[in-house]
């Protein structure tokens, strides 16, 4: 195989963070090859600085490469890489087609949505490999090919120190102090609603946390969340800064690397957190812990047994029992635990 080695990347950020292990394996299977993904704008934005990354091509399906003429468009533009091979970490259909239409001569997916004819190496997903955790799932594709993969695999992020530097003059400018520990509340959840453990809970939860460990708290979230967020920083008895809705994916990413620990729903931010190393606990609810659990030793799961979970739906239509069983009181006593074990030198 020659020529640069093309990823199609996932449309979530949280499955892109989790595919980061294998992104690594591609890269020290192909020394020397130039790697470019094929991502939407918000996953581009993960990848900026990104040491396994050398180039990034924006798919823009809501914009110039919706349809078939901007498939047809976006697969021009592939094909002017050159790439050898192509690994198609996204499941769909459409995906394969793009690295089709462009001519790429090594085409490796899994054999998903119908589209094993589309793909030269198309790995057949059993049962097995079905349940694995999604880390896994990604780096198990590689290896359906021969592909050496890390036995201890880690999620890696980058954040510049310049961004650091300006979210840090930013919190700053907010009368959040330098020296002090930062604790993120993390209470959005794109998925849907079933996912989001309750407001009053999350404000308790800060309240407990941020008056033990003397921190300033920070809230975060998308701009449909901003209300969420809100809704939280009212019912604290503390002050909380709000920046929901007021941060890019660059600048969240800086606002995390800079916490001292995290509180969170499962989400994106919860995966992004986990690659840049900070503590967290997350609380789960409808979707299965067991895939996408935070993919690193400084987390802690935050969950009950209820017979109807993971139900995987976006909406509870049974009076929300694995959401409402998760006390404050669970998530406090996780992250002291979490935090005592740091203070211990222990992981």
């Amino acid at each position: 195989m020659t020529g640069p080695v093309l990823i199609r990347e996932v449309n979530w950020l949280g499955d892109a963070v989790m595919t980061t292990p294998a992104l690594a394996a591609v890269r020290a299977a192909f020394p020397g090859r130039r790697l470019v993904l094929v991502a939407n704008p918000l996953v581009a934005e993960l990848f900026r600085h990104h040491p396994d990354v050398d180039g990034i091509l924006l798919y823009e399906r809501d914009g110039r490469h919706g349809g078939a003429a901007g498939m047809i468009r976006m697969a021009r533009e592939v094909r002017r890489e050159r790439p050898g091979a192509a690994f198609i970490f996204q499941n769909a259909f459409d995906a394969a087609i793009l690295a089709f239409l462009a001519g790429i001569p090594e085409r490796i997916g899994y054999a998903t949505d119908g589209r094993r004819f589309l793909l030269t190496n198309a790995i057949p997903v059993t049962e097995e490999i079905a349940s694995l955790h999604h880390v896994e799932y990604y780096l198990r594709l590689l290896s359906g090919i021969g592909i050496p993969v890390p036995a201890e695999p880690r999620m890696r992020l980058m954040v510049t120190e310049e961004e650091r530097a300006a979210m840090r003059a930013r919190l700053a400018g907010e009368g959040i102090r330098e020296t002090g520990p930062v604790l993120g509340i993390n209470p959005g959840a794109t998925y849907g609603s079933a996912k989001r453990w309750y407001p009053d809970r999350f404000a308790a939860a800060a309240d407990a946390l941020s008056e033990e460990w003397n921190a300033s708290v920070v809230l975060m979230g998308s701009a449909p969340e901003k209300p969420l967020a809100d809704d939280i920083a009212a019912a604290m008895r503390r002050r909380a800064v709000n920046l929901a809705g007021r941060t890019t994916v660059r600048e969240l990413m800086a606002l995390l690397s800079l916490c001292g620990f995290l509180v969170t729903n499962d989400s994106g931010p919860m995966h992004v957190a986990a690659a840049l190393g900070v503590p967290l606990a997350a609380v789960f609810g409808p979707t299965d812990w067991r895939k996408t659990f935070p993919w690193t030793p400084r987390a802690r799961i935050v969950r009950v047994d209820v017979d109807c979970s993971p139900c995987m739906l976006r909406e509870c239509d049974r009076g929300h029992e694995c959401m409402l069983g998760v006390t404050v009181e669970m998530v406090v006593d996780a992250a002291r635990g979490l935090m005592a074990e740091g203070s211990r030198g222990t992981t």
